[in-house]
């Protein structure tokens, strides 16, 4: 032996890492927790989370956990705002996002911004849909962007933070 760790002593250790790391995170950061429950329950009306299908480990899909951001009708006002505005239905065509989006509400954009809204993904991590560090969780359409890195991406779990999630 060359005294190197197998691949499933490597795979072991990351997942344990993601277990401890995201049970700290979770007990360090209830208090933040609590008050984006609050905050999001009080000043917009609906579900506090926001449960949104990905693909995961092996292809298999799982509910991605976030603050809710966006109004409960936001389909509605989506659409009722790309019929009026021609420049919006273009950049939404074009990316799938608006940087002025009808549908975020005021504290949504402040959980946005600071990345609060990510928060309840430690959740995920801890069952084991995600992990602390790995690709971004994308959704089946978005999948069929990336034809070419497919196989790479069904070997790992999605992460909370990863290279793509940085660096764009």
């Amino acid at each position: 032996r060359n005294g190197r760790a197998g691949p499933g002593a490597v795979v072991t250790a990351k997942r344990a890492a993601d277990i401890v790391l995201s049970l700290g995170g979770i007990v360090l950061l209830a208090p933040f927790l609590i008050i984006c429950c609050m905050v999001t329950a009080c000043f917009s009306p609906g579900p506090v989370l926001f449960r949104h299908r990905r693909v995961g480990f092996n292809g298999k899909p799982f509910d991605c956990l976030k603050f809710r951001t966006m109004a409960i009708d936001a389909p509605e006002r989506l659409r009722r705002h790309l019929e009026a505005d021609p420049a919006a239905a273009a950049e939404w065509n074009a990316t799938r996002k608006l940087r002025d989006d009808p549908r975020t509400t005021m504290i949504g954009v402040m959980l946005r911004r600071s990345s609060l809204d990510e928060l309840p993904q430690l959740f995920n991590v801890l069952k084991g849909d995600m992990s602390i560090v790995g690709p971004r969780p994308v959704t089946e359409e978005e999948l069929g962007r990336y034809s070419d890195a497919i196989t790479a991406y069904y070997a790992c779990r999605p992460g909370i933070t990863g290279l793509w999630q940085v660096s764009g």
